[in-house]
């Protein structure tokens, strides 16, 4: 037997793991993303507009993280699930507060 055959199971089993190890991941990623486009806006001076879109990042991290079991959360998982649930809708509930109550001044 040559150590260069491996057996087909085997590549599908990685594969697998791979393409596991990815989606996992993908609650976390759309959380990113929200933070980016936020940012992108603080940065392009639309602070209000910024502000409530991070704010909604971080409720709908909130939201996947109290839905997705624990083994599938990624990154979304620091402490505990209640923790996490917590802090995240406790950030973006402040920051759509801010966003919404703050006068614009004649900015967005």
């Amino acid at each position: 037997m040559s150590a260069a055959r491996t057996d087909p199971r085997v590549e599908q089993l990685r594969a697998a793991r791979r393409i596991r190890s990815f989606l996992i991941q993908v609650p976390y990623l759309l959380v990113l993303a929200g933070v980016v486009v936020a940012a992108l806006l603080v940065m392009f001076d639309r602070w209000r507009r910024g502000s409530f879109v991070f704010g909604s990042a971080f409720l709908v991290g909130a939201l996947l993280r109290a839905v997705i079991p624990t083994s599938r959360a990624g990154l979304l998982q620091i402490r505990g699930k209640l923790f996490d649930v917590a802090t995240m809708a406790a950030i973006g509930g402040l920051m759509l507060w801010l966003a919404t109550s703050i006068d614009s001044l004649g900015t967005d």
